[in-house]
């Protein structure tokens, strides 16, 4: 799962993807933005953890991955 998280303050976004499913990414979006806790905590498929605090949260995009075209062949 494709997840794009926008911070306030911050020129870029993060972007990453999960194996979570999107409604466990909106259940811990929704924990955070209802205070239940001060970081969004999610991990990617590579292990690496990425926390954001909750009240800089601008956005948060839950999307299918991408794929990924490699070569010259047809569109």
């Amino acid at each position: 799962m494709e997840v794009k998280i926008g911070v306030q303050h911050a020129p870029r976004e993060i972007v990453l993807e999960s194996g979570l499913s999107a409604a466990d990414v909106e259940a811990a979006v929704a924990d955070a933005l209802a205070g239940k806790t001060q970081l969004l905590s999610l991990t990617d498929d590579k292990g690496r953890k990425v926390l954001v605090p909750a009240d800089r949260i601008a956005y948060v995009e839950i999307g299918e991955p991408s794929t990924r075209r490699v070569g010259f062949g047809a569109l």
